[in-house]
């Protein structure tokens, strides 16, 4: 029997649920404003902005008002759901749904955008619970660079705590304002601060590559296939890593406990998302009317075809944001298009395709920066159970915000189409599709997959420098690797000078350096909005 006189044990605190009436509502009304700015955005300068740091500072600036209601905001838990609900709603809108229904209006087909938006739509909610699923597993580990993830989970810190990361977070986020004002691309400075060493000296050859080979040497690699050719092999293996990744962890775990939960959990997911693709090409197929365009084979080819390109195009994006922070959506989306042509799919079959490649990727990388941000603020899953808990209110606090973002562009996007506003990217669809394919094309794709894939293979799927070098290739910023590998240089010189006895303070400047170019172009592309 107890004594009457001992202490009573505190109560743990009660967990933060995203259904919180009052915290629901401000994530609903900010995704709300963060879809839209999504979507004017994406039809007007084809980017979609970075809202994750900006719905952080939100909350805290919503927190910092003196009433009691306003303070429980001060709880980093609840400012992680705000910004996670507001990130998924800005690349959810712009990048999962408008691009995907853009392409049919570029293409003079809008009878396919009904059909398309329901795929879309659908794609984008197994996207995002795909990685939900996958996070933390060996695949995608938390433990991975996350860049951009990192640099709101700085940013929250700082405005909790200050003192000397808060310090070093403000320095970098001076770096990144004013580097960003002299139009150099601050957040892959930053993150060539917290990723692979080796996976980001790559990315940054890729981008000098792509923007040096025509003044050097004569030769536009993008018009030569050569990034497209590259990806394709490095995906190919990519995606054999990622299954043997799955059996490693099977045999490590049985030969421990006598079983492999995770790594069945793993190949579970894989999977069943590879089946559910399935549906969902057959659904927007049926819904096109592709039944009477094809024959039953070709439509069963095409259904296989578009569910694996939209498979491949989530892995490939997931594994280059991971790494480096960017990804090549467009680029990846393009080269499945480009393949689909060769097969000889007719042309509304191809806009489906396009739209629905498109359609994953982003969110699946988007959902990673957020559980990567909430993985650090919850204490790198040193409680397991609390980590857990929390990752499931973030899923949740995304799934509000993908539904919101669902929502608005149903309600406007008719307005941006009747005007023919339409994602650049979409035209650049259409006139791929427009132009067919050839057996040229077909022949510098297969030049340069064997190199691609031997690269990826060298690396190894801790590197995975064939998509990272490929990645790199597909986007031409050459000021961009310039920022890279200035910064990898910086970074090896701190490490032989000082060792990792600055690593918490590098990774807040680095995260600053981030934040610092995210609200620079949000702010840059409101104010051009305004104009």
């Amino acid at each position: 029997m107890s004594d009457a006189t001992s202490p009573v044990p505190a109560a743990p605190p009660a967990p933060v649920r995203a259904v919180e009436p009052l915290l629901l509502l401000v994530c609903v009304g900010l995704s709300a404003l963060g879809a839209m700015i999504g979507m004017q955005l994406i039809v007007s300068l084809g980017i979609s902005a970075n809202t994750a740091i900006v719905g952080a500072l939100l909350a805290m600036l919503f927190a910092r008002i003196p009433l009691a209601i306003t303070r429980r905001f001060r709880v980093l838990e609840r400012q992680n759901l705000v910004q996670t609900a507001i990130s998924s709603a800005t690349f959810g809108a712009a990048n999962s749904l408008m691009i995907p229904i853009g392409v049919p209006y570029a293409m003079g087909m809008p009878e396919l955008a009904l059909p398309m938006l329901i795929g879309a739509t659908l794609a984008m909610f197994v996207d995002a619970t795909m990685l939900y699923r996958l996070f933390g597993s060996r695949v995608f580990p938390a433990s991975a660079a996350w860049p951009a993830g990192v640099a709101t989970a700085e940013a929250i810190w700082a405005g909790d705590q200050g003192g000397r990361k808060a310090g070093f977070l403000g320095l970098g986020m001076l770096v990144g304002v004013v580097g960003s004002w002299f139009s150099i691309p601050m957040s892959a400075f930053g993150a060539a601060f917290l990723g692979n060493i080796a996976a980001l000296a790559m990315f940054g050859l890729g981008l000098l590559a792509r923007g040096y080979s025509m003044p050097l040497f004569g030769l536009d690699i993008a018009q030569a296939y050569i990034p497209h050719g590259l990806m394709i092999g490095a995906g190919l293996v990519a995606l054999g890593q990622v299954v043997r990744e799955v059996r490693g962890a099977r045999q490590e775990t049985a030969a421990a406990d006598g079983s492999g939960p995770q790594a069945r959990q793993t190949r579970r997911i894989l999977g069943g998302g590879f089946i559910v693709y399935v549906l969902i090409a057959l659904l927007i197929s049926l819904g096109a009317g592709h039944a009477t365009e094809m024959s039953p084979g070709m439509l069963l080819v095409f259904v296989l075809f578009a569910a694996f390109a939209a498979y491949a195009h989530e892995l490939i994006v997931g594994i280059a944001a991971m790494h480096s922070g960017w990804f090549p959506a467009f680029a990846v989306a393009l080269i499945t298009l480009t393949i689909g042509m060769m097969i000889g799919f007719p042309p509304s079959a191809l806009a489906v395709l396009a739209g629905f490649s498109a359609a994953t990727g982003p969110a699946f990388a988007d959902m990673g920066y957020d559980l990567k941000t909430g993985y650090l603020l919850r204490g790198e899953g040193r409680d397991m159970a609390q980590e857990l808990a929390g990752r499931r209110q973030q899923y949740i606090a995304a799934l509000v915000g993908f539904a919101v973002a669902a929502g608005v562009v149903v309600l406007f996007s008719q307005m941006f189409f009747s005007r023919h506003l339409v994602p650049p990217v979409d035209k650049v669809y259409a006139a791929t599709i427009q132009a067919g394919g050839s057996a040229e094309i077909a022949r510098q794709l297969a030049l340069w997959t064997l190199p691609g894939a031997l690269l990826q293979w060298w690396g190894g799927s801790r590197r995975q420098l064939g998509i990272l070098l490929s990645t790199g290739m597909l986007i031409f910023s050459p000021l961009a690797g310039w920022a890279v590998l200035v910064a990898l240089a910086l970074r090896l010189a701190l490490l032989r000078w000082r060792g990792q006895r600055d690593s918490a303070q590098l990774s807040a400047f680095a995260g600053g350096v981030i934040a610092g170019d995210a609200l620079f172009s949000f702010l840059g592309s409101v104010t051009h909005l305004r104009k």
